[in-house]
């Protein structure tokens, strides 16, 4: 038996409370008479529900935007915490309050309903990627771009089984994982969520995550009160689009497409997984969620997938001729619970409608409401004897958060994801030698840690010991390592020293982002904190290890000059010390590439040996000496050149000439022609205009003095062009409209416009849109760029 069908009595001891047993809070109306099968359950509770509760189990908002209250009155089939999302509005609320809003909505969606119809509870859903990592306190374990250097599926499984545990403890059932992206094009702020370039190692690293999460199918573990729900994502391609561009198209022929981002799907779906992500991204300009032929026709019928498909935060709205309240074609397509984190009151009004007035036809509503039945089923959630989280086994345990056990597992991955692409002989470090651990990344568990880290960005700004108690830095773990072994390790962020080290560990690499904040134009990694502390030791001569934190391959030609050893350490997350076990021989370096590392700064993709500066398998065991000479340091995006501003910070630059529909409109404020302007805070007061297009409106600029070199655009798309936008450049007229329609909503983004797109360029620019829009520019400025750059937004 499960032990999430424990009679109350049970639960209560299993868990160690003292109190006697308590009355179960799972309604009556949930009660069978006699074992049925799942389809004969599904159907009595099919038979017994209004149209109305049919709807809410289709729907999850996000836990900000709603209240018990709500809950109790609309009874959605599940809910989440978003990103930055936390009980009762505090992201950084403790697991006890985690918990208790979990108690609360358990409550809430069971309260007993007129008329024999069944409450069916609701589940929540948090997206626990790389550990429970919502939640102060948590283990944090590698992001995938380090698991899968590690081709260790049974180590994956145990993570697996480790975050499940601590997501019970806090109430939690359900987790958006695992990612399992192949990762073609390291521009993409979503790399690191990805196990690796090649399919064949997605595929097995994904499965095993999904068995340590719900448990082996056919094991008593399978979805026991240990485990959770896990999800596939994202359904599909989402790591093939055009220039890395989250959310963006995936071109080509489908049976090409399917062999390399479809590949790890049959793996997950053997694996039992029960739900599968849909994706934001295009493939051949169709929006995966309404996009039936894969939706339906790949998923289900090809695959053979049973279970439950979600949507991503608010992507069915991203659907031409679809709103974030009011969209029909998802479901069609083969959507079964719509991600609508705020607009889920209209939602359910509308989808209501659709299914009273025959759109949605009532066959296919309870279709999906099946497929949400049928997943907490399998949990164990219309039990009879199903109770809420906090009297479930693990529930309210919060020493399962940073348990010893989960670190240590989490320690053994870190070590395993370190991949050695340099060692001159400096490694392992000898024993009884004084080192200097330097880098703002050498102290820091947020910047070891990433995105999806307490906050959707993660940040720096997450200090250890508010934020991570329990965490080991990397430093820490150097340092502890260091007196271990007879020496003697100090820290010292900027370099300076007083005495001469033996040795300098410099740590550092990319700040953490998350999504489309972390999309890229190049590969060039521009920070040059590690290169000059590498090239001041190295004028000192004082020998150097390089550990490199970040989410993906960049071009580092400069620093591997610069380093006696460098090490790939991705990022780690809150056990530092695993880099210390690798560093120091306690373990041996076994991290092998599962990513192409590129030769060459453009950032285009390298899959394979072709641009590829060490290739995919590659790394160096600790005895091995590196073969690796002196690298190319040319890189044509270092030496772009001054920008020419046209209009920057709020400012017109002299000579800059705007016009509305041919009328001046001096300072790019006022109203001229179709075009109306007026100033925006983006950075500082006014740095920016928002610009209000009526249909068919142009706005120009221009300069007096002939201009050179790319068009650079700073801008923000609030919402999805409604009609053509287009832009002109001398001769030149490029339809931009499907490229701000990716852009839309992603904050901040740069346009850059090249001879690639629009040849000779010209020496003025023109926006016209042929509909209402609304615009946001915070610059414009030409600016030289290397040949073959690409035109990106």
């Amino acid at each position: 038996m499960r032990i999430g069908m424990l009679t109350v009595a049970s639960v209560m001891l299993v868990a160690g409370c003292a109190q006697g047993p308590a009355v179960s809070t799972a309604p009556v109306a949930l009660a069978q008479a006699a074992p049925q099968s799942e389809d004969a359950r599904i159907a009595d509770l099919l038979a017994r529900m209004s149209l109305e509760r049919k709807v809410a189990q289709l729907i999850q908002p996000q836990i900000n935007s709603f209240t018990a209250a709500d809950m109790e009155r609309y009874r959605f089939g599940s809910y989440l915490n978003g990103g930055n999302g936390g009980p009762y509005g505090d992201e950084f609320a403790p697991a006890s309050q985690w918990l208790k809003l979990a108690d609360e909505m358990w409550e809430a969606s069971t309260e007993p309903l007129p008329n024999g119809e069944p409450a069916i509870p609701a589940i929540w859903g948090t997206d626990a990627v790389h550990g429970h990592t919502n939640v102060i306190g948590a283990t944090i374990f590698p992001h995938n771009v380090g698991l899968g250097a590690t081709r260790d599926a049974g180590l994956v499984r145990r993570i697996g089984a480790a975050t499940a545990l601590e997501m019970r403890a806090t109430g939690i059932e359900w987790d958006f994982s695992p990612t399992i992206a192949v990762a073609r094009d390291r521009r993409w702020g979503r790399s690191y969520e990805s196990y690796s370039q090649d399919p064949d190692i997605v595929a097995p690293l994904g499965a095993a995550l999904i068995e340590g999460l719900q448990g082996k199918v056919g094991t008593p573990e399978h979805l026991s009160g240990d485990r959770v729900i896990a999800t596939a994502k994202h359904f599909f391609a989402d790591g093939g689009t055009t220039q890395g561009v989250d959310q963006g198209d995936v071109s080509g022929d489908i049976a090409e497409l399917k062999a390399i981002h479809a590949k790890p799907y049959p793996a997950a779906i053997a694996a039992g997984v029960e739900s599968i992500m849909a994706s934001f991204n295009s493939v051949n300009g169709v929006k995966m969620h309404g996009n039936r032929d894969l939706l339906t026709g790949v998923l289900r019928d090809e695959f053979g997938f049973k279970g439950m498909v979600v949507g991503d935060w608010n992507a069915h709205g991203q659907i031409p001729g679809c709103k974030v309240d009011d969209c029909t074609q998802s479901l069609l397509a083969g959507l079964d619970m719509y991600m609508v984190p705020d607009d889920w009151r209209a939602l359910h009004a509308n989808l209501m409608r659709d299914v009273q007035n025959g759109t949605i036809p009532m066959a296919r509503l309870d279709e999906a409401v099946a497929r949400v039945l049928r997943m907490k089923l399998r949990l164990g959630l219309l039990e009879p004897t199903a109770v809420k989280p906090s009297l479930r086994p693990n529930g309210g345990n919060f020493a399962l958060l940073g348990a010893a056990q989960h670190r240590a597992v989490a320690r053994e991955a870190v070590a395993k994801s370190q991949v050695l692409l340099k060692n001159d002989g400096v490694l392992p470090l000898a024993a009884g030698a004084k080192i200097l651990v330097t880098g703002r990344g050498a102290d820091s568990v947020a910047q070891a840690s990433g995105g999806w880290t307490l906050t959707w960005q993660g940040g720096l700004e997450l200090t250890n010991e508010k934020y991570f108690p329990g965490a080991t830095s990397i430093w820490t773990g150097l340092k502890q390592a260091a007196e271990a072994a007879g020496g003697s390790a100090t820290l010292s962020v900027d370099g300076s020293y007083a005495a001469k080290p033996d040795v300098a560990v410099v740590v550092f690499g990319e700040e953490p982002y998350a999504e489309f904040e972390g999309d890229r134009k190049n590969a060039v990694f521009t920070d040059e904190e590690g290169l000059n502390l590498l090239r001041k030791f190295k004028a000192a001569g004082v020998r150097t290890v390089a550990v490199f934190l970040s989410g993906r391959p960049l071009w580092m030609n400069r620093e591997i000059n610069a380093a006696d050893a460098f090490v790939a350490a991705w990022l780690p997350g809150s056990e530092g010390a695993g880099v210390a076990d690798v560093l120091y021989g306690k373990r041996p370096a076994t991290g092998r590439l599962s990513f192409s590392w590129p030769a060459h700064c453009d950032g285009k993709p390298v899959n394979g040996p072709e641009g590829a500066l060490f290739n995919l398998g590659y790394g160096l065991s600790l005895g091995e000496r590196s073969t690796v000479g002196k690298l190319d340091e040319t890189c044509a995006y270092l030496n772009a050149g001054p920008a020419a501003d046209w209009f920057v910070d709020g400012k017109l630059a002299p000579g800059t000439m705007i016009t509305g529909d041919g009328a001046p409109l001096p300072g790019l404020r006022g109203q001229a022609g179709g075009i109306a302007a007026r100033g925006v805070d983006r950075k500082r007061q006014e740095d920016a205009r928002e610009i209000t297009f009526a249909p068919g409106a142009t706005l120009s600029f221009a300069h007096r003095q002939s201009g050179s070199g790319a068009f650079r655009i700073s801008y923000f798309l609030p919402d999805q062009p409604q009609a053509p936008v287009k832009l002109t450049l001398g001769k030149n007229n490029v339809d931009i409209t499907r490229q701000l329609a990716l852009s839309a909503g992603k904050g901040w983004r740069e346009m850059i416009i090249t001879d690639a797109c629009a040849p000779g360029l010209g020496q003025s620019l023109a926006i016209t849109s042929s509909g209402p829009l609304k615009l946001q520019i915070a610059a414009v400025s030409r600016q030289a760029m290397p040949a073959g750059a690409d035109c990106s937004f």
